[in-house]
C-alpha cells in the first residue's frame, strides 16, 4: 500500500514488531475501557484497516459489547477485498464496508498514488455481495488533479453501474503538509499539481454529483453524504447529531456529550500514553453544545431545531444568512439553502464564539 499524495493523516511505515505492538496496545485499550453505555455502531477507519490480521479484527470485535450494535463498518482500499477475507469479516460482525475509491479514472488515480482500477472496484463489490455484505459506501473526490467535467461524469456513471446504497462526495482540499500540497506551494508539477481544476470547476463538479446521484436514488442527507432511504450511515449520523462516541487507537477522537479528547498522533506518544494512563485519566476539552449544534448539525440536509435561547444568542448570524439566502427557515427549523453548501465553512464559522 502507498500513502495518497494528498493525505496528511497520521500514518507511516513501521516494522512488523512495531505493528504487533500497536495491535496489542489497541486491543488492551479497547478491553480496558469501562463502558457506561452500549455502542450501537462500530467503525474501523484510518489507514487501511482491511489489511488488519483476521485474528486481530476478531479479537477487537469480541472486546466490544455488541448487544445493541446494528452497524459495523470496515474501511477498505480497493484491491484489499478478497474471497477469503470478506466472509471472515462477515463472521466477525462486519456488515458495512466503505471503499475509498476516490475516482474511477486511471489518470486521476495515478496522480494520487492509487493503483486500483474501475474493474478492481467492481470485483470488490461482487466479492462483498457474495459474502453477504451489501451495505457498501463509495468515496469520491471532486477536484482531483487532471479531473475534468467529462472524467467526473465517468466516475459518476460507475456509481450508477455498481449501484451502491451509499456514496460520499468530498471536495478536494489541499493540505500544505501533504506531498501534493507542498508541490503546489513550490509551484511544481509532480502529483498533478499544475493540473488542478479551478475552484469554480470543482464547485460545478460537486453540483453535478448532487443532481446525478439524486437521479440514481442517492439523496443528499449531509453535505458530503448521499444514500438510498434507510441506508444512511448510522455511525456518522452520531457525529452530526452530537451523540457520544469513543475512539481507540492512534489519533482517535472521543466525545461524551460534554467534553472531547483524543489520543496522540504518533506511535511513540500513543504507546507512552497507554503505559501512563491507568484509570483513563485524560485531558478533556469542554464543549459549547449550542455552538456545536449549529456548526455540526447544519451540515445535515434536515438542519436543526434551535432552542429559544439559541434563537436569541445567534440572532445576528441567523438574520445575516437568512437575508443572504444562505440559510432557510421552515417553522422552527433552520437548514442550509441548497446553494449554500459550498460556502458552508464560512457560514458555520459565524456561529462560533457568539
Amino acid at each position: 500500500m502507498q500513502k495518497c499524495s494528498f493525505c496528511n493523516f497520521a500514518s507511516g511505515v513501521s516494522s512488523l514488531e512495531t505493528r504487533a505492538q500497536y495491535e496489542r496496545t489497541l486491543l488492551e485499550e479497547v478491553t480496558a475501557h469501562r463502558w457506561s453505555w452500549l455502542p450501537e455502531t462500530i467503525y474501523f477507519g484510518g489507514g487501511t484497516p482491511s489489511l488488519m490480521p483476521q485474528d486481530t479484527l476478531r479479537a477487537l470485535m469480541n472486546a466490544i459489547p455488541k448487544q445493541a450494535v446494528t452497524e459495523a463498518t470496515l474501511e477498505c482500499a480497493p484491491g484489499t477485498v478478497s474471497a477469503q477475507h470478506a466472509p471472515e469479516w462477515k463472521r466477525a460482525g462486519i456488515n458495512r464496508v466503505s471503499l475509498g475509491v476516490q475516482s474511477f479514472v486511471a489518470a486521476e488515480l495515478r496522480e494520487t498514488g492509487r493503483h486500483h482500477t474501475a474493474e478492481t472496484v467492481q470485483e470488490d463489490v461482487e466479492t462483498l455481495c457474495a459474502a453477504g455484505i451489501d451495505n457498501i459506501n463509495m468515496d469520491l473526490i471532486s477536484g482531483l488533479p487532471r479531473q475534468t467535467k467529462e472524467s467526473w461524469a465517468h466516475s459518476l456513471e460507475w456509481i450508477e453501474r455498481l449501484h451502491p446504497p451509499h456514496a460520499s462526495v468530498y471536495i478536494f482540499e489541499i493540505d500544505d503538509e501533504s506531498r501534493l500540497g507542498n508541490e503546489v506551494l513550490q509551484g511544481g508539477a509532480r502529483y498533478g499539481a499544475n493540473h488542478l481544476p479551478t475552484e469554480s470547476e470543482t464547485a460545478e463538479f460537486y453540483e453535478l454529483a448532487v443532481d446525478t446521484l439524486r437521479r440514481f436514488g442517492l439523496n443528499r442527507y449531509e453535505i458530503s453524504n448521499f444514500a438510498r432511504s434507510g441506508w444512511e450511515s448510522r455511525h456518522n449520523l452520531k457525529y452530526w447529531r452530537l451523540e457520544p462516541y469513543i475512539g481507540f487507537g492512534l489519533d482517535a477522537h472521543s466525545f461524551n456529550g460534554r467534553e472531547r479528547w483524543s489520543n496522540p498522533d504518533t506511535l511513540s506518544d500513543y504507546f507512552a500514553q497507554h503505559e501512563r494512563l491507568s484509570g483513563g485519566d485524560r485531558e478533556l476539552t469542554p464543549t459549547d453544545p449550542s455552538e456545536e449544534r449549529f456548526f455540526v448539525g447544519l451540515r445535515l440536509t434536515a438542519g436543526i431545531q434551535p432552542t429559544s435561547q439559541e434563537w436569541t444568542r445567534f440572532a445576528q448570524p441567523i438574520r445575516k444568512w437568512l437575508d443572504a439566502g444562505m440559510i432557510e427557515r421552515s417553522g422552527t427549523r433552520l437548514r442550509l439553502a441548497p446553494g449554500a453548501v459550498l460556502l458552508s465553512n464560512e457560514i458555520l464559522q459565524d456561529f462560533i464564539d457568539v
